[in-house]
Parts: C-alpha cells; sequence; structure tokens
C-alpha cells in the first residue's frame, strides 16, 4: 500500500518537476537574448572613473530574484533541493576557462589588479570540481560534510572577490590614452561573464548550500 501511494506521489511531482525545469530553461534563455541586445547597445559601458552599476546590476539582480523565489514558492524549492547535486557541482568545472583572463592580462588586455585574481580563483574552483563530483559519486554523504561546503564557501568568495577587484578597478580608472582597465568587461563578448555566467555560478554554489544544510539537517 504505502509502495502504491509513493508511487503516485511520484507521479504527481514528476509532471511538476518538469515544468518547473521548462520554465527555468525558459527564463535562462530570455534573460540571455536580453543581455545580448543590452550589450550591443553598451547599455553596460560607464565613463571612466564610474563604478559600473548596470553591471552590478545584471550580477546582482538575478541572484535576489533566485534567493525570492527559493522563499516564496514552495515548488521552486523543492526544484532546487532536489536538483542533482553532482551536476550542479559538475558545472564549475567550466571555470577552469578561468585561464582565459590570464591571456587576456598577458596581452594587456585586462589589468593584473583584476585578470589575475580572477583568473586564479575560477582555474583553483574548476580544476577541482571532478574531484567534488566524483566524491560525491562515491559517497553521498560528502554533501553535507565540512568540505563541500567549505568548497561551495571559497567558490563563492572567488566570484564577489573577482566582482569587487572589477568594480573598484573601474572606478580607479581615469581615462588616460594607451591605460589598461576593465573596460572590455563591460563589451560583447566579456560582458556575459559578469552579467550572466557569475549570477549562474553563485545561484549554483546557494543550490548546493542549499542542500548540504538540509542533508545536514
Amino acid at each position: 500500500m504505502s509502495n502504491a501511494v509513493l508511487s503516485q506521489s511520484s507521479q504527481r511531482q514528476a509532471p511538476a518537476a518538469s515544468g518547473i525545469t521548462s520554465v527555468v530553461a525558459v527564463i535562462l534563455g530570455a534573460w540571455f537574448v536580453v543581455l545580448v541586445l543590452l550589450a550591443a547597445s553598451r547599455a553596460f559601458v560607464t565613463p571612466p572613473g564610474v563604478l559600473p552599476l548596470p553591471i552590478a546590476i545584471g550580477a546582482i539582480a538575478p541572484v535576489l530574484v533566485f534567493l525570492g523565489a527559493y522563499w516564496v514558492s514552495r515548488q521552486f524549492r523543492e526544484f532546487v533541493l532536489t536538483a542533482d547535486i553532482r551536476l550542479v557541482a559538475g558545472i564549475h568545472a567550466w571555470r577552469a576557462a578561468g585561464f582565459a583572463f590570464l591571456a587576456l592580462y598577458a596581452y594587456e588586455v585586462l589589468p593584473g589588479f583584476f585578470a589575475l585574481p580572477a583568473g586564479l580563483g575560477d582555474i583553483a574552483i574548476g580544476v577541482t570540481a571532478p574531484w567534488i563530483v566524483l566524491a560525491l559519486i562515491r559517497r553521498p554523504g560528502f554533501a553535507a560534510g565540512k568540505t563541500f561546503v567549505a568548497w561551495n564557501l571559497l567558490g563563492l568568495l572567488d566570484l564577489v572577490v573577482a566582482v569587487g577587484t572589477g568594480a573598484l578597478a573601474s572606478g580607479l580608472d581615469i581615462g588616460n590614452l594607451g591605460e589598461i582597465t576593465t573596460r572590455p568587461m563591460a563589451l560583447l563578448p566579456l560582458v556575459l561573464i559578469p552579467a550572466y555566467l557569475v549570477p549562474i555560478f553563485i545561484m549554483l554554489h546557494l543550490t548546493a548550500l542549499f542542500q548540504a544544510r538540509r542533508l545536514a539537517s
């Protein structure tokens, strides 16, 4: 009898989960298109010496929407808490592409004050992601452990440092000809990193931490 009830419950939950997944996919796609259109119109470009408020809004607003939906919507909260934690962690492997920041620094496209911590931090998280996923596969309880939590907190710290140093470097830009600045980060395709990828990675880390807290309790 209990198995039948569980089976019926799972059948009811499957369409709901599928519906939430579809909505999230549509939102991510629409968000990407809007960002490209805004960036093409140079909406993220600010004058020298001015803090990059448009980029800051692009990085922070989606995270606030995510947190609001998590606390308000029970369906979305369950979607977050039941997401495949291995996939959530594995996506961070893409951050190993942070070596591109080092290349842009080497070619004097971006200042080292921003590019070095952003690049090295992303590489550190990206190259360790496969080991985190392997640990989750071998030991499901690893998701509730201190190592997993610490890794996610370090990943969040890396993103905060990258955004913070980028904003500070932009504020220190005095507009001299030939000065190496973070101005390229306000243009396509680089603007998609702080305005699209960074908030997505933040939301993935928060998803992992929410699941870790639930498992620990």
